[in-house]
């Protein structure tokens, strides 16, 4: 089984890297699209669920292959941010080396170390050519012509060099909408603690009405989406991460009634923050 979480989703895309993704391991990825205005939190969610969802399988089950492309050219780093890999279990993740996009399987499930590669070293000692190398290390598609090389490689147990490397810590101050469902259902990244959510209470979330200004409503904490009053608004613990919050309404959209998108913070409480 492999995936491939990315923010290059268009068709044009989907369809190379599914072609290259085939030849190379013999069955084709499911493409996950990175989309929104903050694609690396919807990535780091996803990822932990992908990997969450390996566990209570009441048997071994199959190694699965998850790979993450999320390289925003921010002129950090030469030509984007490097390629690492890691394991989870007997689960092989190969993904950009960005520590928002990694934040949420280092806190919560302890992945604090990476094995970090460089594109040339790696695919040098693959055996490439020069022009070859050139050509995998300069191109704008690094992670068609690269990342699944290096899946394919550590899959198959070859040596690749690489630096194991910390994870740096995020310095996003969430909680921040990092997954809004087909439902419209807000799905934030951290648990029921950090804000203050407690069944019964309620908790101010700020929204934007259909011109645009700011609105805080109070809403209540709920164990269970059935708690919440059909057409109500309510915080319940989700089905995403480690029980993180969910801001959800009871037969229609959250997001809608809120104006909330990914990377919006409307649960913080000195400020309300919005993905531009």
């Amino acid at each position: 089984m492999i995936t491939y979480i990315t923010d290059c989703f268009d068709g044009n895309a989907r369809a190379r890297l599914s072609t290259r993704i085939g030849a190379l391991f013999g069955q084709s990825p499911t493409v996950v699209a990175a989309d929104g205005p903050d694609p690396e939190s919807f990535a780091a969610l996803t990822l932990l669920d992908c990997l969450r969802s390996l566990e209570l399988l009441g048997e071994d089950g199959h190694p699965t292959i998850t790979l993450l492309n999320i390289a925003p050219r921010d002129g950090v780093w030469p030509n984007g941010v490097p390629f690492c890999f890691f394991w989870h279990g007997k689960h092989l993740v190969a993904s950009t080396f960005n520590a928002r996009v990694l934040s949420l399987v280092r806190r919560e499930l302890g992945i604090d170390h990476v094995y970090v590669t460089d594109i040339r070293e790696a695919v040098t000692a693959a055996g490439f050519g020069a022009d070859e190398i050139e050509k995998i290390a300069t191109t704008q598609f690094r992670s068609l012509w690269y990342l699944p090389l290096l899946a394919k490689w550590v899959a198959d147990g070859r040596r690749v060099p690489a630096t194991e490397t910390a994870v740096p810590e995020d310095l996003e101050d969430g909680p921040v909408v990092s997954v809004v469902d087909n439902f419209g259902n807000c799905k934030f990244d951290c648990g029921p603690d950090p804000i203050g959510f407690a069944i019964g209470e309620t908790v101010p979330v700020a929204g934007r009405s259909q011109d645009g200004t700011l609105i805080v409503t109070d809403v209540t904490c709920y164990r269970h989406l059935t708690d919440v009053p059909r057409g109500g608004a309510g915080l319940i613990v989700g089905s995403s991460g480690t029980d993180f919050v969910e801001l959800v309404i009871r037969g229609a959209s959250a997001a809608q009634a809120f104006g909330l998108r990914t990377g919006d913070a409307p649960l913080r409480r000195t400020s309300v923050e919005y993905a531009a």
